[in-house]
């Protein structure tokens, strides 16, 4: 992350939930988890962010336990305004917890951060551990066939409003593809251009082979496989890979 004025980890925070509300009357992805976390007893979420899934599963009537995760202290610490869930700072692969939850999730393509195959199946198998017998793990990535990266560039910006009424410009910049990994930044700048922060982020895009030769190997059995968000099949279109995967 470059930071060329003043635009700090917790603005960057607060500015993600003004972006990416959870409001599954408004995205069908936010309903699909929605739907799978209220009927878990009890939930990990895997790279919660700013913990607005949990946040809004307690509101909602949710009694068992939830626990978030995630590596970022910033999102973590909005996350925290809700003290009756528990917040946990680390990565997927330093999950500690064993056999306590039906239910995992990696939600808003978090999934796709899981760079290395090293990563990946430290991850996995650390996942793998959290769940009871039986207990299954919801995550999505975007299927390669749709190229999402090639949509980002700087002539889609996003004009906003901060939480204290600052005006910013955002654009996204695909900077290499190498193999299956994209790697790209984030610029957030004010509305003459001038730039405030660049933060650069590597993600891979798995085709459904790769993605369940991993699965199988951490010891998982997919469930469920979409291709959008209402439950419809992975065809030669579909932009997502949506997975329900089961600990045997």
């Amino acid at each position: 992350m470059d930071t060329v004025a003043v635009f700090s980890d917790a603005d960057a925070a607060a500015l993600y939930d003004l972006l990416n509300p959870w409001d599954p009357e408004l995205w069908p992805s936010d309903g699909f988890y929605d739907e799978l976390v209220m009927a878990a007893g009890s939930v990990l979420d895997v790279g919660c962010g700013t913990g607005s899934m949990l946040h809004r599963a307690r509101e909602q009537g949710h009694t068992g336990r939830l626990v978030g995760l995630d590596p970022d202290g910033a999102a973590l610490a909005r996350a925290r305004r809700r003290a009756d869930i528990e917040w946990v700072e680390g990565a997927a692969a330093n999950a500690g917890w064993d056999a306590e939850f039906d239910l995992a999730t990696m939600a808003s393509h978090a999934f796709q951060c899981l760079v290395t195959d090293d990563d990946l199946r430290a991850s996995l198998a650390a996942i793998h551990a959290t769940l009871r017998e039986g207990g299954r793990f919801a995550f999505e990535t975007r299927h390669p066939q749709a190229r999402a990266w090639e949509d980002w560039n700087p002539s889609r910006v996003s004009e906003i409003a901060d939480e204290t009424g600052r005006a910013l410009r955002i654009w996204h910049e695909t900077e290499s593809v190498a193999d299956d990994v994209v790697t790209f930044t984030e610029t957030t700048a004010e509305p003459d251009g001038s730039v405030l922060r660049v933060d650069r982020t590597s993600l891979r895009f798995l085709d459904v082979v790769t993605l369940d030769a991993f699965l199988v190997g951490a010891g998982f059995e997919t469930e469920a496989r979409y291709g959008d968000w209402h439950r419809g099949p992975v065809t030669g279109t579909s932009r997502e890979i949506i997975t329900v995967a089961r600990r045997k």
